[in-house]
Parts: C-alpha cells; structure tokens; sequence
C-alpha cells in the first residue's frame, strides 16, 4: 500500500499498531497527510493482521523478534532511490525502533509510542540508549501508554517528543479541548516533515 506524493522528498514506511492494520482510518488519514507534505508512504500489515483480515478470527501478534525479522523484510522490498524513514504506530513504532542500525535508515518516528502498558510501571524503552539514528514520537498528552506527565522527567538523547495537546493514544482529543482528532493527525504529519527537513539538512 503505497501513498505517492507529489515530488517527494522522503519515503517513510510505516507499520501499524497491535489492533487494527494498515488500511484503518487512522493510518490512512496519516498516511494522507504526510503525501501531502512531500513523503511517500509505504504501509503493510504483520503477518498476524493479515491472517486475521483473510480469516476473519481474532489473531494475536507475534513477539518482537518476529515482528522485527517481518519488518526488516519488508525493508528489503523498498526502493533505494529516496531517502528513507521507518516508523509506525503503537506497536510498530516500538517495532521499528529496534531497527535503527539498519543501514539505509536515516530517522524513526513513532505516533503514540506504547512506553509501558496501562496501569504498569514497565518501560519499554531499554533499547533507547542504544539508537542508532533519531527516534521522533508525537505523543498524545493523555495517552495511558505514557502520559506527558509521566514523562515529565524523563530524558534520552536520541528522542525527540512532540506532544500533542490533550491527545490519547489515537491522537484523538476530547470534545472539550476545541480541538478535532483531525487537526491532531495533521499536527503529527507536519511534525514528521520537519523532523525529515532537518535530518535531511543534516546529512548533506
């Protein structure tokens, strides 16, 4: 599943998280937005979400090194003619941000990155002191996976959070807030493009 821009400066492939596949609405308004902001996008399911879509029976994914050794595939497949970002929702931010040393990999970006699981005290954010290249994450202020005032003191020198105002861990705000789930999607995808813009400055 390819979304194509116009001219595109970068391609980001992106996976999605543990409970819904790469065609939702959310990645493909995301995916949308970001075409409309110079990157193309390359979107596929896990193994366990396409049997679960073809069968119809509920699946669970599979444990890390799988859903690493499934996305490192999918690498494989992509073109070397753009630059190239990884990243994902959820559980394939996580995902993705494991494979940093791959080679070709100039920046991940995770939306809604799942620190921990909700009502638990253990972080999955071991493996951030041994990043290989940035890790971006747009980040909803509520999000139960790792709220900001969770995060408030926390600190690795690789990451970059972006927090979205009053956001779960869909990006969506509430009614209250005067702000649309929408408008917090649009916000992650320009966040994502300027992260591109300076890394892509950077490495020149």
């Amino acid at each position: 599943m390819v979304n194509n821009a116009v001219q595109p400066k970068a391609r980001l492939l992106l996976a999605h998280g543990a409970g819904a596949g790469a065609n939702s609405d959310f990645m493909q308004l995301l995916a949308e937005q970001l075409a409309l902001r110079g990157i193309e996008v390359w979107r596929f399911n896990f193994a366990y979400m396409q049997r679960m879509l073809d069968s119809g029976k509920r699946s669970l994914p599979e444990k890390l090194p799988a859903l690493q050794q499934q996305y490192v595939a999918q690498l494989a497949k992509v073109n070397n003619d753009l630059p190239l970002f990884i990243g994902g929702k959820s559980m394939g931010g996580r995902v993705a941000s494991m494979l940093t040393a791959q080679a070709k990999v100039q920046g991940v970006f995770a939306f809604g990155y799942p620190f921990h699981a909700p009502k638990k005290d253990s972080w999955r954010t071991e493996h951030f002191a041994r990043l290989g290249c940035p890790l971006f994450i747009a980040q909803g202020e509520r999000d139960v996976f790792g709220s900001a005032c969770e995060l408030l003191d926390k600190h690795w020198d690789y990451v970059q959070i972006y927090w979205l105002t009053d956001g779960d861990h869909d990006l969506k705000p509430r009614v209250k807030s005067g702000t649309t789930h929408m408008q917090l999607i649009i916000q992650a995808a320009q966040f994502c493009s300027r992260k591109i813009d300076e890394v892509l400055l950077a490495n020149k």
